[in-house]
């Protein structure tokens, strides 16, 4: 019978004096997984990742791998593999050496070692690098052996703790894609810890955002994007505009706040069911906005506005524009088009924005 789940956490607790780092926790990671936990420095989730090692006990709570609890089990005698920040690679030792070390710990022949040790890193894409040393590697190269260094294991499960943290932007953009390709591959579980969105979108299967020691949701990373179940997930992944105000009028699903100034924002209330006179929180994404140089060409959208660039942020495809616009204490962000009339606009020139009323995320404040 296949195996249903990898890991398994019921209701984790850790407390350090009164303090609750982690507080009652509870998720499943199926196998061949790529699971993240994303959330701000200070949340919890580090320590999540120690007490699944073996490094910390829970206070309560159980972790279990495969069905078998790990309360108690010493962190050298569970199936699992770290791979730090810092990598921890043995800088006295080869590339080879540091591979096979971990199967000589346990008791496996040099020979044998050595052998599975070269077949892991050809995998990783480090064919014949076995002599070198690890001070000669790059970034990325030590990236893989570290990486290499813990699947040669054949772990049950990798836990990987922010390793792509200590890399430059762009060598963090490659190995995003390569951790991804690599953990395909062999087809292992990868529970991943970062505070980097980006990471966690482009690489993972299914997301947790955590965030003060609890889990406010689970899902695929295009489920937290365009469905936030909370506002700190609504503002913590990806890129939004965020407004707050009174719910001026809310019926069959229309919603519409109007922010301290006036100006109203007509959205939908997504199963929130809000009451009028309370204080609520919009969020629209910066792509979800429609720029032109006429208000005629947004008629069809019943949030419009007009304003003024204050600051063209530019960043190849990704570049956006800040625009003052009047009613908002804040300048509204939107996505800058690639081409046509707007691509090469200024700072300072007029603009008429507008968006759908589908586009709008209300919570309760």
């Amino acid at each position: 019978m296949a195996q249903s789940t990898d890991l398994d956490l019921v209701s984790v607790v850790k407390r350090f004096g009164a303090h609750a780092a982690v507080n009652d926790v509870s998720f499943s990671v199926a196998p061949g997984e790529f699971f993240s936990i994303l959330g701000p420095s200070g949340c919890g989730k580090t320590t999540l990742m120690r007490m699944i090692a073996g490094f910390e006990n829970p206070t309560s709570g159980d972790i279990r791998i495969r069905d078998k609890s790990m309360i108690g089990v010493p962190a050298n005698k569970r199936p699992v593999n770290m791979v730090f920040q810092s990598l921890a690679l043995f800088p006295m030792m080869s590339v080879g050496e540091n591979v096979a070390y971990g199967l000589t710990c346990r008791g496996v022949s040099r020979a044998e070692a050595e052998e599975r040790a070269n077949r892991m890193l050809e995998r990783v894409g480090l064919k014949g690098f076995g002599e070198r040393h690890v001070t000669a590697l790059s970034g990325g190269q030590r990236q893989r052996v570290a990486i290499a260094r813990c699947l040669v294991l054949e772990p049950t499960l990798v836990l990987l703790d922010e390793p792509l943290g200590a890399l430059d932007l762009k060598l963090r953009e490659h190995m995003k894609i390569e951790l991804k390709q690599l953990q395909a591959t062999f087809n292992t579980t990868f529970a991943y810890i970062t505070h980097d969105q980006s990471e966690a979108l482009v690489m993972s299967d299914r997301i947790a955002v955590m965030n003060q020691g609890g889990f406010e949701q689970v899902g695929s990373p295009r489920e937290l994007y365009h469905h936030p179940a909370t506002p700190f997930v609504a503002s913590f992944v990806g890129e939004t505009n965020r407004w707050q105000g009174d719910v001026a009028a809310a019926s069959n699903g229309a919603i519409s706040v109007r922010l301290p100034s006036g100006a109203v924002i007509q959205g939908r209330d997504h199963g929130q069911s809000q009451v009028v006179g309370k204080t609520a929180l919009a969020f629209v994404r910066p792509e979800a906005i429609a720029l032109a140089q006429e208000t005629s060409a947004l008629s069809g959208l019943p949030n419009r506005f007009e304003g003024r660039v204050s600051a063209v942020l530019f960043d190849g495809a990704n570049s956006s524009l800040l625009i003052d616009t009047v009613g908002f204490d804040e300048p509204v962000r939107a996505v800058l088009p690639q081409a046509g009339q707007l691509a090469g606009i200024q700072v300072g020139e007029a603009i008429h924005m507008g968006w759908s009323a589908d586009a709008v995320k209300v919570f309760s404040a």
